[in-house]
């Protein structure tokens, strides 16, 4: 008859605890998807200026076709990746970040060339256009920094005791991190 009546304790003192578990989880994967929707935001922003400062470098770069329509494409690409909040998977956020990578080092290329313009260099819109671009991918590596750092305190949360055992019986699963591209550990050589 004891045992009877322990379940039934277990089950209520197991309720009280997995209550603030629960919130405490719910809450976590909200700042989770809140952050991977600064992410996006700062991705979306690199997005919108690169039609401007392609067209900028259009019209003086008119040899350089092949690398701005590499340009184009990749930002097409990185466009076409995306992974929505509730599918925040190690696997989805590589397939997002190589997107994103390949547009990155299409964006270096083009930056490269222009270099070889002295007057697309001393234009004011490609100078505001290039300090906006700048600026964005530091706020693109901040959102990401920030992403991470809302993963980590949710991805503990879930594992650690008593709520892993509530965790999985309420759909709260692991999410996936940034990751330095590859070649990353590499300091870049500079040469005179």
């Amino acid at each position: 008859m004891k045992r009877f009546l322990s379940i039934p304790l277990y089950l209520i003192v197991l309720s009280l605890f997995s209550s603030c578990g629960y919130n405490t989880m719910v809450k976590q994967q909200e700042n989770v998807e809140a952050a991977w929707a600064q992410v996006d935001v700062q991705y979306q922003r690199r997005n919108d200026l690169i039609g401007n400062l392609v067209e900028t470098v259009k019209g003086y770069a008119k040899y350089e076709q092949e690398t701005l329509t590499k340009v184009v494409e990749a930002r097409a690409s990185a466009t076409q990746v995306v992974v929505k909040a509730d599918q925040l998977t190690e696997e989805n956020i590589q397939k997002y970040q190589a997107a994103q990578g390949q547009l990155t080092a299409a964006l270096s290329k083009l930056m490269a060339i222009t270099e070889n313009y002295p007057n697309l260099k001393a234009d004011q819109g490609f100078s505001d256009l290039r300090a906006e671009l700048s600026g964005t991918e530091n706020r693109i590596a901040q959102a990401r920094r920030q992403f991470n750092e809302a993963v980590q305190e949710y991805n503990t949360t879930i594992k650690t005791f008593p709520n892993n055992m509530l965790a999985g019986s309420f759909g709260f699963e692991k999410k996936g991190y940034f990751k330095s591209d590859a070649g990353a550990e590499k300091a870049p050589s500079v040469k005179f």
